[in-house]
C-alpha cells in the first residue's frame, strides 16, 4: 500500500528508456529487457572480447554481458549506473548475468573478483565506485570473493568516456599498483569494469596483476562498445 502511494507522487521511471514502470517491473521496463543487445560471449571463449586482448594480456577468458551503442538504452543504463548513483542496476544486470555463468567451468577456477578501482579523489566525488553492485552480485551467486584491497589507482585522470577515443589508450604504466602478499601467488583473479573499450585500463590493471607470480587472470565487463 505505502509503494503504491509512493508511486501515485512519485512514479518510478524505467531507468533505460525513462517511461513509467507497471506495478511489477523492477527499474528496467520489460521492453528494454527484451531490447537489450546481448552479447553471448560467455559461449564463446574466442569472443570479441577476448579477442581485443589478443598480444596484450594472456587472459583465461574474457565476457561482456551487453553491447554498448550511443544514445541507446545500454549508454543510458550505464549513465545512470555510473552517474546518477542508480547502483541497482548493477545488481540487476549481476542477476543476470549469473545466471548465465554459474555452469561455465573457467568460472569455477576464478580465486576472487577484483573491480577496477577508482582513485581515492573520483571516489570521493562520486561517492561510489559504479563496478561494486554488479561485482558484490557476481560474488554472491558464483560464491567468488571480493578483493577490494588489492589493486590501487595512483593517477587521478579525466574519465575515459570524456575522451576521444586514441587518447583512451594513454594510461600510464604506473596508473595502477598491486599490493600483494604470498598468499595471492599462483591464484585467479577476475577484473570487472563497466564497458570495455579499447581495454587501456584493463590492460593497466592486468600488467599490475601479473606482477604476482603465477598469477592469472580474466576479464567480466558489463557492456562491450561497438561504437
Amino acid at each position: 500500500m505505502l509503494k503504491k502511494l509512493l508511486n501515485l507522487f512519485f512514479p518510478e521511471i524505467c531507468l533505460g528508456c525513462s517511461s513509467l514502470l507497471l506495478e511489477q517491473e523492477n527499474s528496467i521496463c520489460i521492453k528494454c529487457r527484451h531490447n537489450i543487445p546481448y552479447t553471448n560471449h560467455h559461449l564463446n571463449l574466442e569472443n570479441e572480447a577476448f579477442k581485443k586482448f589478443n598480444g596484450r594480456l594472456p587472459l583465461e577468458f574474457a565476457y561482456s554481458l551487453i553491447y554498448y551503442h550511443k544514445k541507446g538504452i545500454v549508454q543510458q543504463l550505464i549513465h545512470n549506473l555510473k552517474y546518477n548513483n542508480h547502483q541497482k542496476i548493477g545488481t540487476i544486470l549481476g542477476e543476470w548475468f549469473s545466471d548465465s555463468l554459474k555452469d561455465i567451468d573457467k568460472i569455477k577456477t576464478v580465486d576472487y573478483i577484483i573491480p577496477v578501482p577508482l582513485h581515492k579523489k573520483r571516489l570521493k566525488e562520486r561517492g561510489y565506485n559504479q563496478v561494486n553492485t554488479f561485482c558484490n552480485t557476481l560474488s554472491k551467486n558464483i560464491n567468488k570473493p571480493v578483493l577490494n584491497e588489492l589493486l590501487h589507482r595512483n593517477e587521478y585522470t579525466i574519465t575515459q568516456s570524456k575522451k576521444k577515443l586514441t587518447e583512451r589508450n594513454l594510461v600510464s604504466k604506473n596508473t595502477f599498483e598491486c599490493n600483494f602478499s604470498e598468499a595471492h601467488t599462483g591464484k585467479h583473479f577476475l577484473l570487472i569494469d563497466d564497458v570495455l573499450t579499447t581495454g587501456a585500463t584493463l590492460e593497466a590493471c592486468g600488467k599490475a596483476i601479473l606482477e604476482i607470480p603465477g598469477a592469472k587472470i580474466s576479464i567480466i565487463t558489463i557492456a562491450y562498445s561497438q561504437s
